[in-house]
């Protein structure tokens, strides 16, 4: 899809060598691949809530304690 956006040179410049891109292209596309990626993982997250039981016996803090040592 052809779409021409005002992006800020400035961010575009720090996403570009932050991810290694040589091509504005390449780093719009790598950014939306990761945002659709993310927003994907949050639902799949969100899905779970109230499904998970947790041990009301579980103390973490001993775990935490155990391991320290």
């Amino acid at each position: 899809m052809r779409t021409n956006i005002d992006i800020d040179d400035k961010i575009m410049q720090d996403a570009m060598r932050a991810g290694g891109f040589k091509t504005k292209k390449e780093t719009v596309e790598a950014a939306l691949k990761a945002l659709a990626r993310q927003r994907k993982s949050q639902r799949k997250i969100l899905e779970l809530f109230g499904k998970i039981e947790f041990d009301p016996a579980y103390d973490h803090r001993k775990m935490r304690e155990s391991k320290i040592k």
